[in-house]
């Protein structure tokens, strides 16, 4: 696919550029220097064009003015995208003019030998754009544009998509397995990317809070139809409320994190065995659990864990005593520095996919309930006991399945909770939260128990 990358010095707009163009808050926007880090990606449909666009956090830096210990990082993943880039844009301030930060990231950028035009930023009115004609000495095609209010946006992107190379039929075009991978700061989220791309694709530091953004990376396993393709999204590490400061930075990447929970298909809850299950893993697995998603527990640095004697039982108890509720998510234990199991989550995560998306016949699920119904029958409830006449799978992603009973007043979360079991014993679901919902029907209105009369159910399920 053909790359689009977005370079310039600090602070010129060109993550507010992104969301313009992505026509989505997908990079953070703060009136600060040195914000975008690592490269964030999109992939966007322009005039009928579908490229990869991509969100640098520049080229050129002024220690003096960013402060920040990871510059000389962020550069090299600048770098590198503009590298990668069919074109470049590369934006700047009109408002401030020529800088001598500009006319390095200009030079840099032709050195590269990527096409590219500059995006005179912040023309908000008809007015700013001959400040934009200061910007034509270097040579390059000048579009004024306002990131902000969307002006001269629809020029720049006719130019670009003009110098885009002849896009390639892709046989495995179909839509990517997206995969969000969270956990608290410094447990190797970004180092579990890197690791699987066998690329530093990321930034990686010990200084809590290096990843801001939700860095969208793909990723591909084999080629033509057979390819197996997620997207996997980098987030940042969700703290504690005692370790958030008060930076709209922190909120912001708050906010992305909880985005790509919400919009994944897997979600990788990225932990740390020798630390334990803490009260900030509680709350990170109970945003999985709130968002529906599929969730596979992943124990990173259990080379450092076995170091230190201990045991996968004694882990995997943890875990299912302090979360409960994720009891239904497989636990793999890998390290990113040694590559031990690395191969094994990709499979896990393909598996938890799967189970997100079976279908169960009808006619073997009701007839797993029938049997856990007789095996253990429901508590008296006021003189008064739960009967469950049918059940159907009415969606997948989440798996969500309706019983219909004579009063769903009179189930307990226990006997709920058994017919989860019950369920997951048979089809077995791992990875995939189970929604059961329960709707009162008259025993007048239940079909026969035959196969016949559990399709006819369906239907009139579906007719309803």
């Amino acid at each position: 696919m053909n790359v689009v990358s977005l370079a310039g010095r600090p602070n010129t707009g060109k993550s507010a550029l992104f969301n313009r163009i992505a026509r989505k808050r997908v990079a953070i926007v703060f009136d600060q220097p040195g914000v975008t880090r690592d490269r964030v990606t999109r992939e966007v449909d322009v005039m009928g064009r579908r490229f990869m666009l991509v969100d640098t956090g520049g080229i050129a830096f002024d220690r003096r003015v960013t402060k920040d210990p990871l510059d000389d990082e962020t550069r090299m993943q600048a770098e590198l995208a503009v590298g990668d880039s069919s074109v470049c844009v590369i934006v700047v301030d009109a408002r401030e003019g020529i800088l001598p930060l500009d006319a390095e990231v200009i030079k840099r950028v032709r050195e590269s030998g990527c096409p590219c035009v500059i995006a005179a930023n912040k023309c908000d009115t008809p007015d700013d754009d001959w400040r934009a004609a200061e910007f034509e000495r270097f040579g390059l095609p000048v579009f004024p544009v306002s990131a902000e209010h969307g002006r001269g946006i629809e020029a720049l992107l006719s130019e670009v998509v003009a110098r885009l190379a002849p896009a390639e039929p892709d046989e495995s075009a179909k839509r990517p397995l997206r995969v969000a991978i969270v956990g608290r700061p410094n447990v190797g989220k970004s180092s579990y990317v890197n690791k699987l791309l066998n690329a530093p694709r990321v930034i990686v530091s010990d200084i809590p809070g290096t990843t801001r953004d939700a860095i969208e990376v793909p990723f591909q396993i084999g080629s033509g139809p057979e390819a197996r393709r997620y997207m996997l999204v980098d987030t940042a590490g969700l703290k504690s409320h005692t370790q958030m400061s008060k930076t709209s930075v922190d909120n912001f990447s708050l906010f992305r994190t909880e985005d790509a929970i919400n919009e994944a298909d897997v979600v990788i809850l990225v932990m740390d065995p020798t630390l334990g299950p803490t009260m900030q893993d509680k709350r990170i697995a109970g945003k999985i659990l709130d968002a529906k998603r599929s969730c596979v527990v992943m124990m990173n640095k259990w080379d450092v864990a076995q170091e230190q004697g201990i045991k996968e039982k004694d882990a995997i108890g943890a875990v299912r005593a302090m979360m409960p509720f994720l009891n239904f998510a497989a636990i793999v234990f890998c390290s990113n520095k040694s590559g031990y199991n690395i191969k094994r989550t990709v499979d896990t995560i393909d598996a938890a996919a799967a189970s997100a998306s079976m279908r169960i016949p009808t006619g073997m699920l009701n007839r797993v309930i029938e049997i856990a119904a007789k095996k253990t029958l429901s508590p008296m409830i006021r003189g008064k006991r739960l009967k469950i006449y049918y059940g159907l799978q009415v969606s997948t992603n989440p798996q969500t399945i309706r019983l219909f009973v004579n009063d769903p007043k009179l189930v307990t979360p226990a006997y709920l909770s058994y017919m989860e079991k019950a369920i997951r014993a048979k089809f077995g679901l791992e990875g995939a939260p189970l929604r059961i919902f329960l709707k009162a029907r008259p025993r007048s209105a239940t079909p026969s128990g035959s196969s016949s009369g559990c399709a006819k159910a369906e239907k009139t399920e579906g007719d309803n």
